[in-house]
């Protein structure tokens, strides 16, 4: 039975696998640190409103030493509903942000000098409770997940990084899950785009079913693939997924039944296959709890339990599927949120319900996520991307 207490025999499993499957990690890791004088910028969206139980107060930007991972307040963006999920562009000179509850998305002009953003304008995503958003490679695109709506909406990116109002919006179709308050209808929760740029994959929390679309880069629309769609388990609730960055492997979290599925990816013609299901929660845990998060570092995938409040870290086998080698809690409630930082040094964790940001560093022999002590104090925190650094 898998718990939280390694000893020596498992740190000695976690280096032999870790030697198999990563090979010589501090190659490519090495490779993508920073130098000390990069500067790092990390943006930090919040709830915002009585009905989301949140006191946070809109965007607040940090610089993060790259050195000593020490964050520094840098600008607070009030005025903002819920900025509940933010995306950068791939130049990163743009950022924008979906609203909880609100039918618009928000975009801002960075300064990479002093990492400050200033609003641009905001437009109309064409549905209800945008909860995720994406830009597509070339930066002229936004493609929203409208959760309330069930559809996902293109919006054109205008040369000055402002946006324009969704020119379409797709409609996701497909029979509710067998839960009977959170699967009434579609809610589409994810947006990501394949490193190819070609297809837009959507896990549907709602439908029990990940969607994928072909993605034209020239006109800015989506047409559903030939397989069109993959069903999960019903009752799954499929939330985020992220893609295997050495090989053509999706993990898809699913966050009503905390597990989290591996499935092969088809590069030609975008048709996902099931291959594992593992639970993201220790075998002893018998409270209730929800996924929400995931995050990828080569060889290894982490996953964020709300309610057991801990992250699940697995190892990574040459054909993606994964072995689960522990949990870590926290240091707080409800993580909603983790990312890694650009050097995939720290793993940081928002408690949403806690108010805190928690530094967790990444142990290079077992790339277990262990607290170093450095703990943000921020308001209802439920997304963070990272500017710099690269």
């Amino acid at each position: 039975m898998a718990n939280r207490k390694f000893d020596k025999l498992l740190a000695s499993a976690a280096a032999m696998l870790t030697a198999a499957f990563l090979g010589a990690q501090t190659g490519p890791a090495a490779a993508q640190t920073p130098s000390e004088t990069s500067a790092i910028y990390a943006y930090v969206g919040s709830f915002t409103t009585a009905q989301r139980k949140a006191h946070g107060d809109g965007i607040h930007v940090y610089r993060v030493d790259p050195a000593t991972g020490d964050w520094t307040h840098v600008q607070h963006i009030g005025d903002l509903v819920n900025p509940s999920f933010l995306a950068l562009s791939p130049d990163q000179r743009f950022l924008y942000s979906v609203h909880g509850d609100e039918d618009y998305a928000t975009a801002f002009a960075l300064d990479p000098a002093t990492g400050q953003a200033r609003l641009l304008n905001r437009a109309a995503t064409g549905g209800k409770n945008g909860v995720h958003d994406a830009v597509d490679p070339s930066g002229k695109f936004l493609v929203v997940a409208n959760y309330a709506s069930g559809s996902v909406a293109v919006l054109p990116i205008a040369p000055d990084g402002s946006l324009k109002d969704q020119h379409q919006v797709v409609q996701l179709p497909g029979e509710p899950g067998p839960h009977k308050v959170e699967q009434v209808s579609s809610h589409p929760h994810d947006i990501v785009f394949d490193p190819s740029g070609r297809f837009v994959l959507v896990p549907d929390k709602g439908l029990d079913r990940v969607f994928v679309f072909r993605f034209d880069g020239a006109t800015g629309r989506l047409d559903p693939t030939e397989q069109g769609s993959v069903k999960t388990r019903p009752g799954a609730g499929p939330r985020h997924l992220a893609f295997n960055p050495t090989s053509p492997i999706v993990w898809v979290l699913n966050e009503l039944d905390s597990t989290i599925a591996t499935y092969s990816f088809d590069t030609q013609n975008g048709a996902l296959k099931p291959l594992q299901v593992m639970s993201t929660l220790p075998d002893e845990f018998t409270g209730y709890s929800t996924a929400a998060e995931i995050a990828v570092k080569s060889g290894t995938v982490y996953a964020s339990n709300r309610g057991d409040d801990s992250v699940a870290w697995f190892k990574v086998f040459p054909n993606g599927t994964l072995k689960i080698f522990g949990w870590q809690h926290t240091l707080g409630k409800t993580p909603r949120f983790i990312g890694l930082d650009p050097a995939m040094r720290n793993l940081y964790a928002a408690n949403e319900q806690s108010d805190t940001v928690v530094t967790l560093a990444i142990d290079q022999l077992t790339a277990k996520p262990v607290p170093n002590g450095k703990i943000i104090h921020n308001a209802s925190p439920v997304t963070i991307v990272f500017a710099g650094g690269k």
